[in-house]
């Protein structure tokens, strides 16, 4: 076990060395300079200058790539940024909490809405249940997050009063948005759950079970929906990382003083630290996750552990 894990590490790595190094390469290559977007267009040269000097911008690229990768591995130093003149990681971090508070809760809405939804769609497969629910499904995975948001908006907020516009001070502030990208994400996981209990409620074993007298209820439950599991936890770990950067709208629509916002902030201000910091979390993020899924399957999948035992 111990040798799929170390290989799993071997490819981790250096992936994301690998997005480290093409992130700061595509940011820093953006047309523009930062220097005079940031201080404006009333800035004299000599204040750019300043300004690029003081950050390093003036120095050859490879000079600053291999400043940045050197603070990063050494000292998990990402910088200050342009704007505020604050630690990058600081900022983040703060900021990180809030938007992982947002996709967490939002996952745990998709699953408790979308699994139950899907599996009834399954069991009741060719009737108008069924039917409803898949065009349901549909219509959530079409709706783009921003417009279903600004409905919500609309409609809970200005109409009927229930809950803010905006602003992240208490758990009021956090309806809205989960809602948003909660009931979104139950859309795919209508249909995903559904696919995979009519591949399992065919399979013999399911057959055998109802042979046997087995209530609908356990048999759908205990034997059919236990081990269609599997490829659900992969959909939601990933789900959630991928929510991370999906929160950039959501945090954007409902003005949210997350990770989210803040990125997009910087990307409107060239405040490069800050864009390739946020860039390199939200994939450090994806790929720890890519690689717990990889773990757990080699912890419940008895040929993976055999293959790596023997070799």
């Amino acid at each position: 076990m111990y040798k799929y894990v170390i290989k799993r590490l071997l490819i981790t790595i250096p992936t994301l060395f690998a997005v480290m190094i093409i992130s700061f390469s595509i940011i820093n290559f953006l047309p523009g300079d930062p220097g005079r977007i940031i201080l404006g267009i009333e800035a004299t040269p000599e204040a750019v200058a300043m300004f690029n000097a003081e950050f390093g911008l003036d120095q050859p690229f490879i000079s600053r790539l291999t400043s940045f990768m050197r603070d990063v591995i050494t000292r998990f130093d990402f910088g200050i940024s342009f704007r505020t003149r604050a630690p990058v990681i600081d900022e983040i971090m703060s900021r990180l909490p809030i938007t992982a508070r947002i996709a967490s809760m939002s996952v745990i809405a998709a699953v408790l809405l979308g699994v139950p939804l899907g599996v009834a769609a399954a069991i009741r497969r060719s009737t108008l249940t069924d039917a409803s629910l898949t065009v349901a499904a549909m219509l959530l995975t079409a709706i783009p997050g921003f417009v279903f948001g600004l409905v919500l908006i609309y409609i809970f907020a200005l109409r009927m009063g229930w809950f803010p516009t905006f602003g992240d001070q208490t758990w009021l502030h956090f309806v809205l948005p989960i809602s948003t990208m909660g009931l979104l994400g139950a859309g795919s996981y209508i249909r995903f759950t559904r696919v995979l209990m009519l591949e399992t409620v065919n399979q013999e074993y399911i057959k055998t079970a109802r042979a046997k007298g087995a209530a609908e209820p356990r048999v759908i439950w205990k034997h059919a929906f236990k081990n269609a599991c599997l490829p659900l936890i992969n959909m939601i770990l990933l789900s959630f990382s991928g929510l991370l950067g999906g929160a950039i709208i959501t945090e954007t629509v409902f003005s949210i003083n997350g990770l989210g916002l803040h990125i997009l902030t910087a990307v409107r201000n060239r405040d490069l630290p800050v864009v390739t910091a946020g860039t390199i979390v939200l994939a450090a993020f994806f790929l720890i996750i890519v690689l717990v899924i990889d773990l757990f399957y080699a912890f419940i999948d008895p040929k993976i552990r055999a293959k790596f035992s023997s070799s």
